[in-house]
């Protein structure tokens, strides 16, 4: 497909509009529910920002640099999808920021996913922390920018003295605690920084309380009512091994309950399922989703909730064969979520992880056939492919009877990684 084909609007390419099964994804990067799709049958079209080597096996891909022409955004991807004929439509991170851009996809088409309706209100970061705050969830305090602060309050109970909207220059941030500086429409922890007593905060960013404590996640299928939770998540942040810094996400550990990354893990647990259903119920969500979390002293304090496929799912596929995308379409059309009994799951011994593999220098990718025959190798990108400093190079996967353990072989694959870019490098200069 060429650029000027897509912004002529010709529907050159079709999924079928009386096909039950096919389904249009579109996103950043598709391959991990385009996997899923497949393996629940359905006949997949992709629209994202990658079209990896790996993902022609599953079906169509439309890659938005290398099809046509132009860098991956949200308006471009919209664009492009619009151009192909399907009956329903799936998307993944970072349209949950893009609510209109979602109604344009669901056009003509099933959405399988949460509505622009939804969207507006659960990537409200005040609007969250409050209504969750008020059903019991621990939340960090959250201010809003612009002319003003609108006060959310702080994990440690502070409140609004009125319900309204209060003016809280950014010079007035209650201290000592410390605050992140994040964009509204955060995603994968980029652009996310420590804010500086004083500095000016733009109106797309939120004030965010830092909680001191370990990252995970909760991922969750929901029907509007009820949710049903099927994995828990250590959460690999800024991760230099990976060539990650700051608050980049840049992977995930599944381990048992007795192998947990943080204090009580049963509370935890608990209060993350907990936190899952407020959601449920608060905002109606449907279908997959997942909530960012920090736990301290046993305590999860809700992060961010990711009204989407998540990058944590496949591992919950690979250790519980959880078939997410079914659980995803079910929830979607109004069936029950799935009774699955995440506490058993955890119970079972070992570890399974992931992890994104980043640039530390630019390079241009050699053969990579290999990878492709490697099944702990994903999003394997093209031979020739240029990749810059601090982009993501390829997806990892390791197992480990202990999480621990399953760290270390994700390490050491990542340095294989970095040694054969590397040796791609030296030849290439």
């Amino acid at each position: 497909m060429t650029a000027r084909d897509a912004g002529s609007g010709k529907r050159e390419a079709r999924c079928g509009m009386r096909d039950a099964t096919a389904v249009l994804l579109v996103g950043v990067s598709t391959r991990a529910i385009a996997e899923s799709a497949v393996c629940a049958g359905y006949t997949v079209t992709a629209v994202d920002g990658f079209g990896d080597r790996d993902q022609l096996r599953l079906g169509r891909v439309v890659s938005l640099p290398r099809d046509v022409g132009v860098a991956y955004s949200a308006h471009h991807a919209a664009r492009a999808a619009c151009t192909i004929d399907c009956n329903a439509v799936a998307y993944v991170s970072n349209f949950e920021n893009h609510p209109r851009l979602v109604a344009r996809l669901a056009e003509g088409r099933q959405l399988l996913g949460n509505s622009p309706a939804v969207l507006e209100r659960v990537r409200d970061p005040v609007g969250v922390a409050r209504a969750l705050r008020e059903r019991g969830v621990a939340v960090p305090g959250v201010r809003d920018a612009g002319s003003g602060m609108r006060d959310a309050g702080t994990a440690s109970g502070e409140r609004a003295s009125s319900p309204r909207a209060v003016a809280h220059p950014a010079s007035r941030i209650p201290h000592p605690a410390p605050w992140l500086l994040k964009p509204r429409a955060s995603g994968g922890g980029h652009g996310i920084t420590r804010w500086r007593a004083g500095e000016p905060v733009a109106a797309h960013a939120v004030l965010q309380e830092y909680i001191d404590g370990v990252p995970g996640s909760i991922v969750f299928a929901a029907d509007g009512a009820r949710a049903g939770p099927f994995a828990l998540t250590r959460q690999l942040i800024g991760d230099a091994a990976f060539g990650a810094s700051g608050f980049m996400y840049c992977g995930n550990i599944l381990s048992a309950a007795q192998d947990a990354p943080w204090a009580d893990d049963a509370r935890v647990a608990e209060q993350s399922c907990a936190m899952a259903q407020a959601a449920v119920e608060e905002f109606g969500l449907v279908g997959v989703n997942g909530i960012d979390f920090v736990a301290r002293n046993g305590v999860p304090y809700l992060v961010e909730i990711n009204p989407r496929y998540t990058a944590a799912m496949e591992l919950a596929e690979r250790a519980y064969d959880v078939p997410v995308f079914r659980l995803h379409v079910s929830g979607c059309t109004g069936a029950a979520p799935m009774a699955f009994d995440l506490a058993s799951a955890r119970r079972a011994r070992g570890a399974v992880g992931k992890a994104i593999v980043y640039a530390r220098r630019t390079v241009v990718i050699g053969d990579t056939h290999r990878w492709l025959e490697d099944d702990d190798m994903r999003d394997v990108p093209h031979a020739g492919e240029r990749i810059a400093r601090g982009r993501p190079v390829c997806t990892i996967f390791a197992r480990g009877p202990t999480a621990e353990s399953c760290y270390a072989a994700l390490v050491r694959r990542a340095e294989r990684v970095y040694e054969e870019l590397d040796g791609w490098r030296r030849r290439s200069a």
